[in-house]
């Protein structure tokens, strides 16, 4: 049943994945594509999590789970908030953090063999330098870009930031529960998938004022009124949507 679970919720992280990668291809802004990475990591995470819950934790399931969970999931997110502020040098940045993320999952041994039921403890299996390091400085890092660009654009995306916040405040409290078991992390990757990508593809306050005016024009100039009475309403629209 565990086994079960964390499958579904790496579908369901794929998924996700995948529908914002293809509004990356329609033309959609370049965030959506470090976003889909970080949800494409995050299914990675759960598989593992599957493959652990249903054969038994082992050394290789063990590295899986902690690139794509413990390296790759948090900063990509923050890669993807920097791109969305307009700092497109994050993107290369993101890139070269995968390469270090990778060499380190491959290359840093294990201080003891990886065994058991239950989700394994980094501290247990892994030095603090390098690998250990490496995962706080990039979630730490990560997590402070996407809280701090919320915060700061929340007017803008009040919706939309509000849930990705919400997704990774669910993130946060199923890695630090990651010890009561795998079905539990795995409800907490579904919900907070869902928040993420909910979050990631909310229109901006703008587009929603936008799309209300062109809905009132159109309304208006079926009716029969002005299209100048129709620009009128448009503008109070607006203008009520701002104070």
């Amino acid at each position: 049943m565990e086994a079960l679970l964390a499958f579904t919720a790496a579908l369901i992280s794929l998924r996700l994945a995948g529908l914002l990668a293809r509004r990356r291809r329609a033309g959609g802004p370049p965030q959506l594509a470090a976003w889909a990475a970080s949800l494409a990591a995050y299914a990675a995470a759960s598989g593992a999590l599957a493959w652990g819950a249903a054969a038994g934790w082992g050394d290789e399931a063990f590295r899986v789970y902690y690139l794509f969970g413990g390296l790759l999931t948090a900063p990509l997110l923050g890669v993807g908030s920097l791109l969305l502020a307009g700092r497109r040098w994050a993107a290369p940045l993101g890139l070269l953090y995968t390469g270090l993320a990778v060499g380190v999952a491959l290359a840093v041994p294990l201080t003891s063999p990886v065994g058991g039921e239950s989700i394994p403890e980094a501290q247990e299996h892994l030095d603090f330098v390098p690998a250990r390091l490496v995962a706080v400085l990039g979630n730490t890092i990560g997590t402070l870009a996407v809280v701090t660009i919320a915060l700061l654009t929340i007017r803008r995306r009040p919706l939309g930031n509000a849930l990705i916040l919400a997704g990774v405040a669910v993130a946060a409290a199923g890695s630090g529960l990651a010890g009561t078991g795998v079905a539990e992390t795995a409800g907490f990757v579904a919900v907070a998938a869902l928040l993420l990508y909910a979050g990631f593809v909310a229109p901006t306050a703008r587009a929603r004022r936008t799309e209300r005016s062109l809905s009132l024009t159109s309304r208006m100039q079926s009716s029969g009124r002005s299209p100048t009475s129709a620009e009128n309403a448009a503008k109070a629209s607006r203008s009520s949507d701002s104070e």
